[in-house]
């Protein structure tokens, strides 16, 4: 059996950055975790001492405190800025952008929409700023139950369907006068998505490495599975099941932005040795 990684997958720029930040501060704690993957956490718990704190209001006690590549509220920020501890913002630039935009949106007079998982902390990171509060949609009827005034700017959560979001912006068009739209999906979640398609079309077996909390990795995996239907979503080696390789000539991998190189080397190693 051919093993074939997908042209684009694992660590983006804002993960490479956050993880750069945490192995160099070592000794330190993060706001939340770093990144949606538990292996690579326990590898910094372990190798820099890197600890992991439910939010900012863990913070007594802590010397130096990083802020997760999600973000964390604005009020969140505020309390640590209050407090005596050192911070060091990994957030990614990629979403400190939507950030700023809700801030600013909102404070033109616009009614700010984003979309994306209301539960995800990047979600919650970015709805934080915007002055009057903002509004969080995943599909056109979840639009279609709001009431917006005549100003309106859309953002999108940095790891979701480019196809999904348009649906979402071409409901806004038509139906509303004034509509200023911000493609806040960040380049690596194209690439990554893009890249996967591909290989689902050809592969008799997709492998997603990634963290299942990770939104990026579970639209890499909703993907693998639209055109691949043997797909299975896996965090490390342990997970692999030999009967998913049986009469297959091409199994595809690919993996999450927030998935490191020696994760998916393991898994590329046991697949490697399967025999069917």
């Amino acid at each position: 059996m051919e093993i074939k990684l997908a042209k684009s997958y694992g660590f983006c720029f804002g993960v490479k950055r956050a993880i750069n930040i945490a192995e160099n501060t070592k000794d330190a704690s993060t706001v939340g975790p770093l990144i949606h993957n538990n292996e690579e956490i326990n590898r910094l718990q372990t190798n820099f001492n890197v600890n992991t704190l439910k939010d900012e209001n863990d913070i007594e006690g802590v010397k130096r405190a990083i802020i997760r590549t999600h973000g964390i509220t604005k009020n969140g920020l505020l309390t640590l800025q209050n407090s005596d501890t050192k911070i060091i913002n990994a957030t990614c630039p990629f979403v400190t952008k939507p950030q700023m935009i809700c801030e600013n949106m909102s404070e033109e007079g616009y009614d700010v929409v984003i979309f994306g998982d209301k539960n995800h902390p990047e979600v919650k990171s970015v709805q934080s700023y915007a002055k009057n509060g903002a509004k969080v949609v995943l599909t056109v009827p979840d639009l279609k139950a709001l009431k917006l005034g005549k100003k309106i700017a859309i953002v999108s959560q940095t790891t979701r369907k480019i196809e999904e979001f348009l649906l979402l912006t071409d409901y806004l068009v038509r139906n509303f006068k004034e509509v200023r739209v911000f493609n806040t999906i960040c380049n690596a979640t194209f690439e990554n998505q893009d890249a996967a398609k591909e290989l689902a079309k050809e592969a008799d077996v997709m492998v997603v490495i990634g963290g299942k909390n990770s939104s990026n990795t579970k639209q890499l995996f909703s993907i693998s599975k639209e055109y691949c239907n043997d797909s299975f979503l896996i965090e490390n080696e342990k997970e692999l099941k030999k009967e998913w390789f049986e009469n297959k000539n091409l199994c595809g991998i690919t993996a999450g932005a927030s998935t490191p190189d020696w994760i998916i080397e393991k898994v590329i190693g046991k697949i490697s040795k399967i025999k069917v």
